[in-house]
């Protein structure tokens, strides 16, 4: 199962704060917009996901299609065919993709502690 590009997305209660503490640690501006309420930070291949008011928790996100650097691999397995193999194993979803649909779509679930792990493909 190939599951794309890996970042965390953090519930932050201040953008603009967060952003000036990750860029002391090195992070740029990759990607999002302050007016949207969150931003993708990145430090070499490291991606964080900075979002105010979107969501309650922290979140493992990852992005089939996708490489590190946001680009679309060539080869890689859809959001739908990932769901489907993990509803074959008998895994619970809070939120599903359409399995009719193609193109951009997510999933989420919950692993055994409560973390949600975001299946989010944008191509």
């Amino acid at each position: 199962m190939k599951l794309g590009a890996f970042s965390i997305s953090l519930s932050v209660k201040n953008l603009k704060a967060s952003k000036e503490f990750y860029e002391k640690l090195g992070f740029t501006q990759f990607g999002g917009d302050e007016s949207m309420n969150y931003l993708i930070m990145k430090n070499e291949k490291t991606l964080i996901g900075l979002f105010h008011e979107m969501f309650e928790n922290n979140i493992l996100t990852f992005n089939p299609g996708w490489d590190q650097e946001a680009k679309t691999l060539e080869s890689f397995d859809d959001v739908r065919e990932i769901q489907a193999d993990l509803k074959s194993k008998g895994i619970q979803f809070a939120q599903e993709a359409d399995p009719a649909s193609t193109g951009p779509a997510s999933f989420l679930v919950f692993d055994p502690d409560g973390n949600g792990i975001l299946i989010d493909q944008h191509v």
